[in-house]
């Protein structure tokens, strides 16, 4: 047999093979053998390939974020921490927090953001914008202009370094002016 035939052959053999593949994979999801239940865990490949894509994809997205030259100011870090505490301490818990009921049945858990991350402010600024499927994280971008998402971004950055009474002091003094930043800009995103 010639090159050219043994090449089609293959080709023939590889295209059958994907085939086969797809079609197994598309009866597995059809028939509901795998089991999507938050309280069983994903087998390893599943969760390897899943926390593969949704780190590839925000990192990869979040490449053309600008970060503000003026992220960890006081002012964002304070607005930041009254927002964290509304909207995030319930999944990603703050100093000295016990995990709450949400956090308990939260899968993939939701990372415990002051325990820190490696992730860039561009990165959080993305995910938090955007959220991300199947995890429980909202698309806070629906709601919330660009400006705030950078205060939270900012009191994301001081956050590990904060003591439980650190924590509750900033959320205590946080201003409360975002409420109606919130209802007056929200709803009208941002770039």
């Amino acid at each position: 047999m010639n090159n050219r035939a043994t090449n089609w052959k293959w080709a023939g053999i590889g295209a059958v093979a994907i085939i086969a593949i797809g079609a197994a994979g598309l009866g597995l999801v059809y028939s509901g053998a795998y089991d999507v239940a938050a309280d069983v865990p994903h087998t390893r490949l599943v969760y390897w390939l899943l926390d593969t894509a949704r780190d590839r994809s925000g990192s990869v997205r979040a490449e053309s974020v600008q970060v503000p030259h003026d992220l960890v100011t006081p002012t964002r870090v304070s607005a930041g921490a009254g927002l964290y505490a509304e909207m995030c301490s319930f999944c990603h818990l703050a100093p000295g927090m016990e995990k709450t009921e949400i956090a308990q049945g939260l899968y993939p858990a939701a990372p415990e953001l002051a325990k820190g991350t490696d992730m860039t402010p561009a990165e959080e600024f993305w995910i938090i914008k955007h959220g991300i499927k199947m995890t429980g994280m909202a698309a806070w971008g629906k709601t919330h202009n660009d400006t705030l998402i950078w205060d939270m971004v900012a009191f994301l950055q001081k956050l590990p370094s904060l003591s439980a009474a650190q924590y509750t002091g900033m959320v205590k003094n946080a201003p409360e002016e975002h409420e109606e930043l919130m209802h007056e800009q929200g709803a009208h995103g941002g770039s």
